[in-house]
């Protein structure tokens, strides 16, 4: 093992410590909630950050990839799409009086292990109308999904693919050329 992957195998490991960016965002939002951009705010919102990531270190996450702008347009631009067709969907659903609510809970298993994609994939499943992750298993990177109008094998087999063509979309506009070989090979 060399001395640069021995230090980033400590780095990845290690829980704590000095962590800026979580501090600074933490300070933003610290000055958005105010409503006023201040030294004052400003300041206070950087030692509050730094007081919260000292108090509660978050585990690293490690990331490798790199965005890439076409494929990161075509994931929002397919996100936006999914909130659309979906906000019509639970519309259309919630004004048949006729139909007693149907839902059931899927089990996806992502292709890969990270972090990252895990809690990426959870929010933008989260986001669209009529599904919410109701638990995620970070260990076995799987995603427990509700969907609000599953009713047989189909429908759910339809949202399992539908989870995992999130995961890959993820991955090619961010990941690393061997986690989109790696998504790309589970999907043939």
């Amino acid at each position: 093992m060399s001395v640069d992957a021995s230090s980033r195998a400590t780095r990845t490991t290690r829980r704590g410590g000095f962590q800026p960016r979580t501090a600074i965002a933490i300070a933003v939002v610290w000055t958005l909630m105010w409503d006023r951009l201040s030294w004052g705010n400003l300041i206070n919102g950087l030692l509050v950050g730094f007081l919260v990531t000292f108090v509660f270190p978050l585990p690293p996450i490690v990331y490798f990839g790199r965005p890439r702008p076409l494929r990161v347009a075509a994931l929002l631009a397919r996100f936006l799409g999914d909130l659309v067709r979906a906000a019509i969907h639970v519309a259309v659903f919630a004004l048949r009086r006729s139909d007693p609510p149907r839902g059931s809970i899927v089990a996806v298993q992502l292709r890969t292990r990270s972090d990252l994609y895990l809690t990426l994939v959870a929010v933008q499943v989260a986001l669209v109308p009529g599904s919410v992750v109701i638990e995620a298993r970070r260990r076995a990177g799987v995603l427990f999904v509700h969907d609000v109008d599953a009713v047989d094998a189909v429908t759910l087999e339809q949202q399992r693919r539908a989870v995992l063509a999130i995961e890959r979309r993820l991955v090619r506009a961010i990941g690393t050329a061997e986690e989109i070989a790696l998504v790309e090979e589970a999907d043939r």
